[in-house]
């Protein structure tokens, strides 16, 4: 039997791992702006990306998970037609159920905003994310249309904002909603007063909660929907690789790389011989590897310099460039959600 677990950094990094040159903002937003200016380049996005938004990160400066007591549901179990399987589904669903309206609620901070500028701008034709937040989306929200966002936008890991039963059938994650409210009114009293009240159980970024002291045994879910963030489909998989083999650079973003659909795009990368910088605090499963440049500042207090940098004066000649860089939220989560 295969034996799985949640993606990580080796510990061997974490043992190893160094602080990164220690470089001011000034000199980042150069450095940055230095490599990006070229055009042509593909982004990968991770957690760290959103934490401004207020949704966690899974792991915190020194790489280690920030809610090591998180127990995911894996694929396999979800799709066990067991009376054990219907039981991971409850428990899927109803933590889903209540950790969803946080991050349909959740706003793109400035680090999506400055991303969104460069590409509108055409310097990021190509941005892969690892998040489900539907957030660079949001950035991007009557600028482009849906179609040309998915053109330009690959989540790699699914969206939480669609739900689709084993069959492919693909339904609105605010309908899904709906449903569940509609089979599970105890439950839906239980979301309301935490809104009412200000409670807010812990969301992780694939919007799952942490729950202690409830029962799952009453929580009725249609048995035959699935949990969306399972293996990458082949299209998504020769679409990343197509992204990266089409840059001229590749700029890594709040990501630690512990999750291997992401490492194995950077190591394409380099196995291309493109250039690559990456941005992020704390280890990385990349820390160590030859061909990579690191800068360890956090992503918002550097990233809407960059783009004025890149832009010179068209940034604030471009009406829709100069509305994005007074854009964005920030509001990183408390010790308490």
């Amino acid at each position: 039997m295969v034996r799985l677990s949640v993606p990580t950094i080796p510990q061997a990094i974490l043992s190893s791992a160094t602080s990164s040159k220690t470089i001011s903002p000034a000199a980042a937003v150069e450095r940055i702006a230095e490599f990006l200016a070229p055009g042509n380049v593909a982004v990968i996005t991770g957690a760290g990306v959103s934490v401004d938004s207020g949704i966690r990160a899974y792991r915190g400066e020194k790489g280690i998970y920030l809610n090591p007591n998180y127990k995911p549901i894996f694929y396999h179990e979800l799709m066990d037609e067991s009376p054990k399987g219907f039981g991971f589904r409850q428990r899927y669903w109803l933590r889903g159920y209540l950790g969803y309206k946080p991050v349909l609620d959740a706003l793109p901070n400035p680090t999506h905003y400055a991303l969104a500028a460069l590409q509108y701008k055409s310097f990021v034709p190509r941005l892969i994310t690892q998040n489900v937040d539907g957030l660079h989306h949001k950035a991007l929200a009557g600028i482009w249309d849906k179609h040309t966002m998915q053109h330009h936008v690959l989540e790699l890991h699914g969206s939480l904002h669609k739900v689709h039963c084993k069959y492919g059938h693909v339904t609105d994650r605010n309908t899904f909603q709906h449903w569940l409210s509609t089979a599970n009114p105890q439950w839906k009293e239980y979301a309301d007063e935490l809104e009412a009240t200000g409670q807010k159980p812990r969301t992780n970024p694939d919007g799952d909660v942490q729950l202690e002291g409830v029962s799952y045994d009453d929580f009725v879910h249609k048995p035959e929907l699935i949990f969306f963030g399972e293996s990458i489909q082949p299209d998504v998989k020769d679409r990343s690789f197509r992204d990266i083999e089409s840059s001229s650079r590749l700029f890594l973003i709040g990501t630690t790389l512990a999750t291997f659909s992401a490492f194995r795009l950077l190591k394409h990368a380099l196995e291309l011989q493109i250039p690559v910088l990456h941005l992020n605090v704390g280890p990385t499963r990349a820390d160590g590897l030859p061909g990579i440049e690191k800068i360890e500042l956090e992503s918002g207090k550097v990233l809407k310099d960059v783009v004025r940098a890149v832009l010179g004066s068209k940034a604030d000649e471009d009406p829709v460039v100069r509305k994005m860089l007074v854009s964005g939220v920030v509001r990183p989560p408390r010790d308490d959600e």
